[in-house]
């Protein structure tokens, strides 16, 4: 009788698993509400294990924040690839459409929006997000050559995004929806 070799996953692996995981449950309750023991059992495994990958609660969010950064980065490196032109604008507004549809996950868009709440008054975390968004703002300057006013109206308007998104805007007809929402394209 053959018997099938189990193959274990890293330590890597898992990590990896657990920030994909975490994602779910830190967008579901955020970080004040979200425990180490709701990650290990929507992961599927023991707490301790958790706390073998990371060192604290805090360390896990900051480590899911950089991965959502990086899922970012990767839309915008797409959209910036598939700009009709050269030209800053085109260049933007293929990246500003790229991360509409980055942003039809509700989970990574929650977990933004609760990682910026949590930088008010946690020092880790508004590190993690000041990198990341330095990052990015720094990617998006140099991608589409865009000026500094370009690039700032870009995020200004992923800010516009994630609130109407946020809010269920579109859901709403009302002149105050209709002004936000105009010329906004979400997925």
């Amino acid at each position: 009788m053959k018997t099938e070799r189990r193959q274990l996953s890293t330590a890597e692996e898992r990590r990896e698993t657990v920030l994909r995981t975490a994602i779910g449950a830190f967008a579901a309750r955020g970080y004040f509400g979200t425990t180490t023991t709701d990650v290990a059992k929507a992961a599927g495994i023991s707490q301790a294990y958790v706390y073998r990958l990371f060192p604290n609660k805090e360390a896990l969010f900051t480590a899911v924040v950089d991965h959502c950064f990086v899922r970012v980065r990767a839309a915008l490196e797409g959209g910036a690839a598939n700009a009709p032109s050269g030209d800053p604008e085109a260049v933007l507004a293929s990246m500003g459409d790229a991360y509409a549809h980055l942003i039809s996950d509700n989970n990574l868009m929650l977990v933004q929006l609760h990682a910026q709440a949590a930088a008010v008054s946690e020092p880790a975390i508004r590190e993690a997000v000041r990198r990341g968004y330095a990052r990015t703002v720094e990617y998006v300057r140099s991608a589409s050559g865009g000026s500094d006013g370009q690039v700032q109206e870009f995020f200004a308007v992923g800010m516009l995004c994630h609130l109407l998104v946020s809010i269920d805007a579109e859901a709403v007809s009302a002149p105050w929806t209709r002004t936000l929402t105009a010329g906004i394209t979400h997925y």
